[in-house]
């Protein structure tokens, strides 16, 4: 059974294994390959290997609280999601408007991916997709998208690659992530509530979260 497993794990593993259930229950999250803002490249995430080498026991210790762990190995994520839609996490409308235009970014881009699952934007470009595609009429307040995109980050949607910078031209990561919150079917039903008279209620992140 997982438990005799997890009482086989060192005690440094066991510490490892309850700081990363915290994490996913705080993160949802967890990337295969994360940025390194001071090796100013992408490297292979401990984080994820350590939760790939004990899968069952994180899954079958989860379960008990009604928490479903999948992992996507081609796109390098692994995703927290409650089965009883509990614990959902909660969106303002810009931060919905920001999070589609990133989709819409990411999508644009993926066709010119290699073997990276990765797409690099700059601040800019967000706002310069939310005025192409007509949700708001004037640049943002810079409050407004610096929450926004720090709450993305939180979730492991993005990475500021420019952590000093703050203007316009900062790059900003987005990981696959952003795949499994927005799916392809859910981009079209975004579309719709565009179209229709968008209040300023909060919006859910994910249906499953």
């Amino acid at each position: 059974m997982w438990y005799e497993e997890y009482e086989n794990l060192s005690d440094a593993d066991k510490r490892e294994f309850t700081r990363l259930v915290n994490f996913l229950l705080s993160h949802n999250f967890i990337l295969r390959e994360k940025f390194d803002t001071k090796l100013m490249s992408l490297r292979i995430n401990p984080d994820y290997r350590f939760i790939e080498r004990h899968f069952e026991i994180f899954t079958n210790y989860l379960s008990i609280a009604g928490w479903e762990l999948q992992k996507d190995n081609n796109y390098g994520v692994i995703s927290l999601y409650n089965r009883f839609e509990l614990n959902r996490a909660r969106l303002k409308k810009f931060d919905t408007l920001a999070l589609f235009a990133l989709r819409l970014l990411y999508e644009e881009e993926r066709e010119k991916l290699s073997l990276r699952k990765e797409v690099i934007v700059t601040k800019g470009d967000v706002v310069k997709k939310l005025l192409n595609i007509g949700v708001i009429d004037k640049k943002p307040a810079e409050r407004d998208l610096k929450d926004a995109l720090n709450f993305f980050k939180n979730y492991q949607i993005i990475e500021k690659m420019d952590n000093a910078a703050d203007d316009y031209e900062s790059k900003i990561i987005i990981y696959p992530t952003i795949l499994f919150i927005i799916t392809n079917e859910k981009i079209n039903s975004i579309y719709n509530m565009l179209g229709e008279d968008f209040s300023d209620e909060e919006n859910d992140l994910t249906e499953e979260e």
